[in-house]
């Protein structure tokens, strides 16, 4: 279930949000009812950011391997039609 909380509970609360991360559980954030931030742990954080950094790395290398390019376009064409 998504937990959505007024950003005065982060110093209000932190001690029932920062378990509830630690469970895996983000949290979402609002100010005046918008949405600003999103709070997860660091091994979330981590596991996020290192698959994106790994398929950098894969994007990278495929790269010097090939010398076609896409225009953006053909690449956002792609993913429009992959999604649709």
């Amino acid at each position: 279930m998504i937990d959505i909380r007024p950003v005065s509970d982060l110093r209000n609360k932190f001690s029932e949000i920062e378990a509830s991360v630690q469970e895996g559980n983000p949290i979402y954030l609002t100010k005046n009812g918008y949405g600003t931030m999103v709070v997860m742990s660091i091994e979330q954080y981590s596991d996020l950011i290192n698959n994106v950094e790994a398929k950098l790395d894969e994007a990278d290398r495929l790269a010097e391997s090939d010398s076609k390019r896409l225009t953006h376009d053909e690449v956002f064409g792609k993913v429009r039609a992959a999604i649709e």
